[in-house]
């Protein structure tokens, strides 16, 4: 009998781990909180769900304050541990994240969850295709 209260102890104390999506471009910011395969979603808010000015959907305030829903959202559905993918537009788009990728990241662990890795998801493409805008470019 002694010898299962160890292991339920183990199990408790591994908790659930999750993936935390941040999509940060410069025109809003993205955090999509999913379980460990990625095939449920958790939590989903973004900084257009916080503000009503759509000029300040990409700045830092909206995206520590939805990362921090974000993350009482998985703390109350048993997550505790996550591993955050930051991923920028890419492609054509640009290469970096924008401003509310470090804050989010921020209240993320603030909001309680630990942050076990951080890693870029940005797609970069090996062969590029053609930028849209023709021969000459785009004529303004």
């Amino acid at each position: 009998m002694s010898d299962n209260k160890p292991q339920e102890q183990k199990s408790n104390s591994l908790g659930k781990v999750g993936i935390v999506h941040i999509y940060s471009s410069f025109n809003n910011t993205i955090v999509h909180i999913t379980d460990i395969t990625g095939a449920e979603t958790i939590a989903r808010y973004s900084g257009g769900n916080i503000t009503d000015k759509g000029r300040l959907k990409g700045t830092p305030y909206p995206a520590m304050q939805a990362a921090k829903k974000a993350a009482e959202e998985a703390l109350e559905k048993g997550i505790t541990k996550v591993y955050v993918k930051v991923r920028a537009p890419g492609g054509h788009g640009q290469k970096i994240p924008g401003q509310g990728a470090q804050p989010a990241i921020r209240a993320i662990i603030q909001g309680g969850l630990k942050v076990l890795k951080i890693e870029d998801a940005t797609p970069i493409p090996h062969d590029k295709t053609r930028k849209p805008g023709g021969k000459r470019g785009r004529r303004v």
